[in-house]
């Protein structure tokens, strides 16, 4: 049974691994969180109503179509949102600041079902529009600064799709995401949805900040067991953490959880950049310990 299971587990990191044209290399794909949520991305994959592309077109999911017939009043309300922030930047108001994190500056507007009164009071239209549309399931304000990267990464979870509205755009070649290889630039009023599991990154070399609405709507299945499956999984990842301007919210189990996977990474980053050999020889160890524990076991 355990050989089944190591052989089951492998296929589907080799599966996730070598899906599209860009990849990983080998050495962090081992390590990477796509690489343990392997096994339940296959699944979702195989089942999965939405082409396996890495760029998926609008009419796949129609529901969408809302959001960017009223891109202006979506544009608006973050724009004011960001004028707010401007002003209030030396408050400590968790319901306004919104935060910097790897060059992003996000504000939440929908976590789940739960209702965040920051989103309902400062972004009531848009809070609307994105709680009349059910297969949205996270959606915030996001920032790109001019000079801000996103480094190439797969997303863990395959149970949700990525959607990119253009808000306020450089509209220049130097902004762009390029996903599984292939590059695209955001435009004001434009969508972009693209399969997050594929090999993607991100960068603004232009002179202006990007923002843009950004969504993860759940994955269509084919069946309807599938689905209710599929909703589970995204509905327990997403209670074991909350948004980062409501961290205060986190309690219990999951939300100690969320807090030590934040604190490990903190230190990951910490030791690749005092001493890329160290990290080298951690990863090679960590690896190691996995592969003796399943031996073990």
């Amino acid at each position: 049974m355990i050989w089944l299971v190591i052989g089951v587990y492998g296929v589907s990191v080799l599966h996730v691994h070598l899906r599209g044209k860009a990849r990983l290399p080998l050495r962090r794909q081992l390590v990477d969180h796509s690489t343990f949520m392997a096994p339940v991305n296959v699944f979702l994959h195989v089942f999965s109503r939405a082409p396996s592309t890495a760029l998926i077109p609008a009419a796949a999911l129609p529901e969408l179509a809302p959001l960017q017939q009223h891109w202006r009043t979506i544009r608006a309300e973050a724009e004011g949102l960001l004028r707010l922030r401007q002003r209030m930047q030396a408050s400590a108001d968790p319901n306004i600041d919104a935060f910097l994190r790897r060059g992003w500056k996000q504000f939440y507007l929908k976590w789940y079902d739960a209702v965040h009164a920051s989103a309902r009071q400062l972004c009531p239209q848009t809070f609307a529009l994105l709680q009349s549309i059910p297969a949205i399931k996270v959606a915030t304000f996001a920032e790109l600064p001019a000079g801000g990267t996103i480094s190439p990464h797969r997303d863990p979870f395959a149970g949700w799709v990525r959607y990119h509205l253009g808000l306020s755009t450089p509209a220049s070649a130097g902004c762009f995401i390029e996903v599984d290889g292939k590059r695209h630039n955001w435009r004001d009023g434009q969508a972009i949805i693209f399969d997050e599991t594929y090999l993607h990154w991100a960068a603004n070399d232009s002179q202006y900040g990007r923002l843009i609405l950004l969504c993860d709507i759940e994955r269509p299945m084919r069946f309807r067991w599938a689905q209710s499956l599929n909703h589970a999984l995204g509905l327990a990842l997403m209670t074991a953490t909350r948004p980062p301007h409501e961290a205060a919210e986190q309690t219990g189990l999951a939300g100690w959880m969320a807090r030590r996977v934040a604190g490990f990474g903190h230190r990951r980053r910490r030791l690749k950049a005092a001493s890329p050999a160290a990290y080298r020889a951690a990863l090679g160890l960590a690896v190691l310990g996995m592969a003796a524990l399943a031996w073990w076991l």
